[in-house]
């Protein structure tokens, strides 16, 4: 065989052993023949890619996670912050991704820094901090609105940290200060109210038995007995208390 033969057939196999490339599972190629898209993206596997007529770009599909820059957010109740996000993403259409955008990571960033300014800028502080996760969908639905042309699916979108001002963090301690002394004075009140209402119930069942006064008279004795003291303590029976009481009232009666 001739020399110029086996070189052309060496650079034949040079050339197709060079087209050859291959696709992780993750992977998609978007080809381009002659400058024209291929209707369908290639992969995973081993594929043919013809230079100089074919071009490929290779896309993951794999979840991207992408952290929005801290962004100045001023609520609907005029509190300023600065609050970044995570968002996770993944490409659905690959060959969307590649024709329709120049960069659908950096345009998914540019979107979800306005998205989150406007969004958070209707809320107030308050709804803010609680209602975290309702914002969050809120936030997830429209950019994944503004992605869907270009084939890029919005996964998740989390609010990962609001900064408060030193005036705003003072302000909301003090306020925490305040509804805990507010809720200390409340069950106290609560407590006196229980033991007076207590109080009156023993009142009017000692009323009902005279004898029940002079067994808590006695037990009250027993109780100080106990303790080593130098108070002396006379008990006066109840029934002289009452004609003591019934001898004044004549007596001022007659008057």
């Amino acid at each position: 065989m001739a020399l110029p033969t086996l070189v052309f057939i060496a650079i034949i196999v040079l050339y197709l052993l060079n087209s050859i490339k291959i696709l992780r599972e993750y992977e998609r190629g978007v080809i381009f023949r002659l400058g024209k898209a291929l209707s369908t993206p290639k992969g995973p596997g081993i594929i043919l890619v013809f230079r100089p007529f074919d071009q490929i770009v290779r896309i993951s599909l794999r979840q991207e996670v992408l952290e929005v820059a801290p962004q100045d957010v001023i609520t609907r109740d005029n509190v300023t912050l600065k609050v970044n996000a995570v968002i996770t993403l993944r490409v659905l259409d690959p060959n969307s991704a590649v024709i329709k955008v120049a960069n659908y990571v950096y345009q998914t960033s540019q979107f979800a820094q306005t998205t989150l300014r406007s969004v958070l800028g209707e809320v107030e502080l308050d709804e803010l901090l609680s209602h975290r996760e309702k914002l969050n969908l809120k936030i997830q639905t429209i950019i994944d609105q503004r992605t869907e042309p270009f084939g890029v699916k919005v996964v998740s979108v989390e609010v990962k940290q609001v900064d408060l001002p030193e005036q705003m963090l003072r302000a909301m301690a003090k306020q925490a200060e305040a509804e805990r002394e507010k809720r200390s004075k409340i069950i106290h009140a609560e407590g006196e109210f229980n033991a007076a209402q207590k109080l009156v119930d023993a009142a009017h069942l000692l009323s009902t038995e005279p004898m029940t006064i002079q067994l808590r008279y006695l037990q009250t004795l027993t109780e100080i007995g106990v303790e080593k003291n130098t108070t002396i303590v006379f008990p006066l029976p109840v029934e002289l208390m009452t004609m003591l009481n019934k001898v004044s009232s004549g007596n001022t009666g007659g008057k």
